[in-house]
């Protein structure tokens, strides 16, 4: 399933041509102008159907390109000065103007998506049964309650109470605002449903659909979101008993092209570089690159240069060695870094290729870019030495180390500390880490313990922003002033205000919505 867009003619429509010799022929539909009441015929239109809200998930506000700089870049790992004033103001919680494209494409992009979800599930049930199979039509309703869950996933986690839209629309429908609880109670049943009629697995093109591993995982995520630890635990305890999963030998695995949906996968998003015409569109002709690491590219390696790295985030990896007394080697799979200028007792490691040519070597001529940290997870240097805009890399929305240090998470908060700790060394042994000995933790310690952890494992990966909302270091100044200490922007961050988006000022005014809190 690496290729899943479609046009919306190819959504709605799915109609016959017609040939000259029919009679009546200017009384055809037209195929351009399809409707709902020609399409939805089959079990071909309902797996047209779904595809095409799959294709949401490729979108400019989707995992594409902003999802990523809403999440990495806004949380205290990642930061931009991007010559984009305006892009960079928004990673660093300033934004006057609530209709930016950015914050336009985000909203824009998540609910387009669940108007294609909910015409799967509206209209699906209605195929005759002679026209598909119950398991097929099961399946395809249980992948669009798993991908609209996804999408208000990121709409409740960006901007919180969210208008809850479960039919298709249409101009004249106001839906009311619901409250985060509310938009979370839906994302749980949506995904209830879900996983109950999701197959373990697919062969062939279907690979890369949503699974019964997917769903259960994304309902452990969201009930961490709520704090229901218990109710997590047991949704992260059937994905790690299912033996479905493993981590795979080399944690490179994980961001390459080559190795895509592997053991540790549990949900990618399929990209492709494949140059099909147009860019930036939602259509059948639009490529279907991801963007991130084009404007994350590192300077003079083609680079746009819009997304860097914290350089605490080198110094969180420099706290221990591996087992053998080196570097830990994600520090390297995630970053391109002068080696030279972190004071460490452990030995400097091999200056590693910034897109074929060694970091000082590269930026000899530069000392403000010899001292600056660039993302190297997710960049397409391991096969070509530029960046040209399209990358073919599956974003990896779910993994299973994920899984894993979840589940410690989980079950520390419930003072099953020494229960947590063989999850969380299962992660460390693959980086060459030295286990964690029970005794020397408790509930508290063993919490800063899995804080550290996550970044070393899962930094870059659009994951920090749901930490720092679940730790609730959003929501006081003191801990606001901790990611201050590593993270000047920061600084601008209101307590009470900044964790949310502002609703678009455009949005407010037709749909009558209420702005969020301070902005």
């Amino acid at each position: 399933m690496k290729r899943y867009k479609l046009s919306l003619a190819a959504l709605l429509g799915g109609l016959l041509l017609t040939t000259a010799c029919e009679k009546d022929l200017l009384n055809q539909p037209n195929p351009n102008q399809p409707t709902t009441e020609s399409f939805w015929a089959n079990s071909n239109d309902a797996v047209k159907g779904v595809n095409a809200a799959y294709s949401g998930l490729q979108q400019l506000g989707t995992y594409r390109r902003w999802l990523n700089f809403a999440y990495d870049l806004r949380s205290d790992d990642g930061f931009s000065n991007s010559p984009w004033g305006e892009l960079a103001s928004f990673t660093k919680f300033v934004l006057t103007n609530y209709n930016f494209e950015v914050s336009d494409n985000l909203w824009r992009d998540n609910y387009r998506a669940i108007w294609r979800t909910n015409q799967v599930i509206t209209n699906v049930p209605n195929i005759s049964a002679t026209n598909i199979d119950e398991t097929l039509r099961k399946r395809v309703i249980a992948e669009a309650k798993f991908l609209r869950a996804l999408y208000y996933f990121n709409l409740v986690s960006l901007y919180g109470n969210v208008p809850i839209l479960l039919t298709p629309s249409d101009p004249t429908i106001l839906p009311p605002q619901s409250l985060e609880p509310q938009v979370w109670e839906q994302i749980i049943a949506d995904l209830q449903a879900a996983k109950a009629d999701l197959p373990a697995s697919y062969t062939g093109n279907d690979v890369g659909r949503a699974t019964s591993g997917a769903a259960t995982t994304l309902l452990g995520k969201a009930y961490m979101q709520t704090k229901q630890w218990a109710l997590a635990s047991a949704q992260f305890q059937e994905v790690i008993g299912s033996n479905r999963y493993s981590l795979t030998a080399a944690y490179t695995d994980n961001f390459r092209h080559t190795s895509e949906n592997n053991s540790e996968s549990i949900f990618e998003v399929q990209f492709s570089d494949a140059k099909l015409g147009g860019n930036d569109q939602d259509d059948a002709t639009s490529s279907e690159g991801g963007q991130r690491s084009q404007f994350w590219g590192a300077p003079n390696a083609g680079g746009f240069v819009d997304g860097e790295v914290r350089p605490w985030v080198v110094n969180e990896f420099l706290q221990e060695g591996t087992a053998a007394g080196t570097r830990d080697p994600r520090l390297a799979a995630t970053v391109f870094y002068n080696r030279t200028q972190f004071a460490t007792s452990l030995p400097t490691d091999a200056d590693t290729l910034v897109y074929g040519v060694g970091f000082l070597t590269r930026y000899k001529s530069s000392a403000t870019n010899r001292v600056r940290v660039y993302w190297r997870k997710y960049q397409t240097d391991y096969y070509r030495n530029f960046e040209n805009f399209d990358s073919p890399i599956n974003h990896r929305v779910m993994r299973f180390a994920d899984v894993l240090l979840l589940q410690a998470e989980a079950l520390n908060e419930q003072g099953q500390t020494a229960t947590a700790i063989p999850l969380i060394n299962r992660v460390r042994t693959r980086a060459g880490l030295a286990p964690l000995v029970a005794g020397n933790f408790n509930q508290a310690s063993l919490k800063r313990q899995i804080m550290h952890e996550r970044i070393t494992e899962l930094t870059g990966e659009g994951l920090r922003w749901f930490d720092l909302q679940r730790w609730g270091m959003l929501n006081n100044q003191a801990d606001v002033d901790q990611l201050k200490a590593r993270d000047v922007d920061f600084s601008n961050f209101v307590v009470g205000k900044s964790r949310l988006l502002p609703i678009l000022q455009r949005d407010i005014d037709l749909a009558r919505l209420q702005q969020n809190p301070g902005w």
